[in-house]
C-alpha cells in the first residue's frame, strides 16, 4: 500500500470516529434532556398533587359549610332562628321541655316506653311540649347521624306538627333506631326509608327534597347550640317550670309510664 493510500485510509478511519464521537455525544444530550424534562414533569405532578391535597384537606366538610347556609326555618316554629319548637293546644298552661339526641339508645328506650303517653297528654291539652334537638353524639363519634337526623326533622316539622311526632317516633322505633355507634342516620335514603312509614311523608317529594338538599341543615345546627346553651348534660332530660323531672331513682329521667305520670302530675301540680 502507498504512502498516500495510507495515510488516507487514517484519515478516513479518524473522521468516522469523530463523527460516531459526535453522534453518541448528541445521544447522551438529547437523553440527558428527556430525563431533566421527565423529573422536572414528575415534580410539578407532585408538588401539584401535594397542592391539590392540601386545597381539598382545607376545604371545610360539609356542616363546616353549612355553618354560612342561609337559615331556612321549618313552619310550626317560632324565635329569632326558628329553634323554639312547641306542639301542644294554645290552652294548656304548662310547657314540658324535652331535650333528645336523635342518636341517643336511652332517649330511644324513653319514647318507645313512655312516648305515646307523653303524645296523649299533648293531644288531651294537659300540657304543651317544648323540643330541643341535641347533636353531642356526633362529636363523641366523629358521627354526623345526630345532625343528618335533626335536619329531617326540621323537614318533617314543616310539613306538620303531627308529621314531626309521628317522625320523631317512628326514628326513636326499636326497628330503626340503630346502635349508638352505627351512624346510620347520616344517610338520607335510610331518613327517607323511615319517613317511609309516616301517612303524611310517605312519598311526599317536598319532604324528600328537603332532607337530600339539606334545606333544614343550618336549623338543626342552631338547634344544637341551643341545647349546648341550656345547660343540660345529657339526654333524655325533661323538665317543667325549670325543675328536671326523674323517675323512682331521684335522678335519671322516668322510664316507665308509672315514674312518668307520677313525676309529671307532681310537676303539673306545683
Amino acid at each position: 500500500m502507498s504512502k498516500r493510500n495510507s495515510q488516507s485510509a487514517k484519515t478516513a478511519a479518524r473522521e468516522r470516529l469523530r463523527a460516531e464521537r459526535e453522534r453518541q455525544a448528541k445521544r447522551a444530550k438529547i437523553k440527558r434532556q428527556v430525563i431533566v424534562a421527565c423529573s422536572v414533569v414528575g415534580v410539578l405532578a407532585a408538588a401539584g398533587g401535594i397542592s391539590y391535597a392540601v386545597v381539598q384537606g382545607n376545604k371545610p366538610g360539609h356542616w363546616e359549610a353549612a355553618q354560612d347556609d342561609k337559615l331556612v326555618k321549618p313552619a310550626h316554629t317560632t324565635g329569632e332562628n326558628g329553634t323554639t319548637v312547641v306542639i301542644g293546644k294554645s290552652s294548656a298552661k304548662k310547657t314540658l321541655e324535652m331535650y333528645e339526641d336523635p342518636r341517643c339508645p336511652i332517649c330511644a328506650q324513653f319514647e318507645q316506653a313512655v312516648g305515646p303517653t307523653v303524645d296523649k297528654g299533648i293531644e288531651d291539652g294537659t300540657y304543651k311540649v317544648q323540643f330541643i334537638g341535641a347533636t353531642f353524639i356526633d362529636k363523641s363519634t366523629q358521627g354526623e347521624g345526630s345532625k343528618n337526623a335533626l335536619s329531617a326533622m326540621g323537614a318533617a316539622l314543616n310539613v306538620s306538627t303531627d308529621a314531626f311526632l309521628q317522625y320523631k317516633a317512628a326514628l326513636y322505633s326499636a326497628k330503626y333506631h340503630p346502635e349508638e355507634t352505627e351512624d346510620k342516620f347520616k344517610d338520607d335514603s335510610y331518613l327517607i326509608e323511615v319517613a317511609d312509614t309516616v301517612d303524611a311523608l310517605k312519598d311526599n317529594k317536598r319532604f324528600q327534597t328537603a332532607v337530600e338538599n339539606g334545606t333544614y341543615d343550618k336549623w338543626a345546627l342552631l338547634m344544637s347550640e341551643k341545647f349546648d346553651d341550656s345547660g343540660v348534660q345529657g339526654t333524655p332530660t325533661l323538665k317543667m317550670d325549670g325543675k328536671t323531672l326523674t323517675g323512682s331513682d331521684g335522678k335519671n329521667a322516668p322510664m316507665t309510664v308509672a315514674d312518668y305520670e307520677a313525676a309529671i302530675s307532681k310537676a303539673l301540680a306545683a
